[in-house]
């Protein structure tokens, strides 16, 4: 299992320092999100500034963008990266879609995800072999490349794909069609093993491909303090608000908890979610130990679960240094 790194929200100025901090250290890639701050813009200086970490989005909102847009940056990105950069797609939830990004939200999220591969894919074999570009599709119709906008093959063209999710139809389509899956920080070790991986499994079994072929990356809630067991059960209130991830829930027979988190969550009532957040959830969801006892408890917890593990707290250069060389060493 590799140990990966999560890029805290931070000004594109400090992306070399923590991409060449994180490179030294020893962690295998180095993941950047969609928050405060666009994913891709800290991927070019990450590969301008590193020579061995991977690089890759954790994810980038799809449906914000086309998939024609994603082809171009993830191309030029793999081509400054020599290869090292893993485009990490997810679709959000629809009032992000529609409220904060000012996309339409697709009928069929999956049927336009995968719609979105099949558009970068066909783009990308254009450019590198020369390939007729004619898609045809119930949400994209592609099929013009005239040379003045083909950049052309490049060295490293095989570019992985990741896609993230909470429920089956996202993780069986990881397994048909990508080379990872993002595993969401709210889920359980149980929610990985019953419902996800089986899915991806369905998923891989339908396309005839080997389960070989596909990561699965795991963000995964660690808590060694007070302060960060709260912190933890603040986010697990945050997410377990969100209607479509109740399935996570439900699974271990909280459903009527989730409806109350989202009650709140509609009125603002963010103590009131917090305090619906018992010790048996907290461990449910979270990996609750101490510093010595984490890399032996990681594998313990996601050894027959996943190939790469992040935390969900972020690197961050000075802050806690010792405590991120020991747990790469330990890996």
């Amino acid at each position: 299992m590799k140990i990966d790194a999560a890029l805290a929200p931070t000004p594109l100025k400090d992306v070399p320092a923590v991409a060449q901090t994180a490179q030294g250290v020893g962690f295998e890639a180095l993941w950047t999100s969609e928050t405060q701050h666009n994913p891709f813009l800290p991927c070019a200086l990450i590969a301008e500034h590193t020579a061995t970490i991977q690089l890759g989005t954790a994810i980038a909102v799809s449906f914000a963008r086309s998939p024609g847009n994603l082809a171009y940056t993830a191309w030029d990105l793999a081509a400054q990266s020599a290869g090292r950069f893993i485009l990490g797609l997810g679709t959000q939830v629809r009032g992000h879609i529609e409220r904060r990004f000012g996309m339409p939200w697709p009928d069929s999220p999956v049927g336009k995800l995968r719609e979105q591969i099949q558009v970068i894919r066909s783009l990308w074999d254009c450019w590198q072999n020369g390939s007729k570009l004619n898609f045809q599709g119930e949400y994209y119709k592609i099929r013009l490349m005239s040379p003045f906008f083909n950049p052309g093959p490049i060295e490293h063209p095989q570019i992985p794909i990741y896609i993230a999710g909470v429920n089956t139809g996202l993780a069986k389509l990881a397994g048909e069609t990508c080379q990872g899956f993002h595993a969401h920080p709210f889920h359980s070790p149980r929610y990985l093993r019953e419902v996800l991986l089986p899915a991806i499994r369905a998923g891989v079994a339908s396309a005839g491909r080997q389960e070989e072929e596909i990561t699965m990356s795991v963000t995964a809630f660690v808590a060694m303090t007070p302060e960060e067991q709260n912190f933890v059960r603040s986010q697990i209130a945050f997410y377990a608000s969100t209607p479509s991830y109740r399935p996570v829930l439900a699974l271990h027979g909280w459903e009527e908890i989730g409806k109350k988190l989202s009650a709140y969550a509609a009125r603002g009532e963010w103590s009131e979610m917090f305090a619906l957040i018992s010790d048996e959830i907290l461990q449910t969801f979270c990996l609750v130990t101490d510093q010595d006892a984490l890399p032996e408890q990681l594998h313990a917890r996601y050894g027959n679960l996943a190939n790469r593990i992040t935390l969900y707290s972020p690197f961050v250069p000075g802050e806690r240094d010792g405590f991120w060389k020991s747990l790469v060493s330990a890996f």
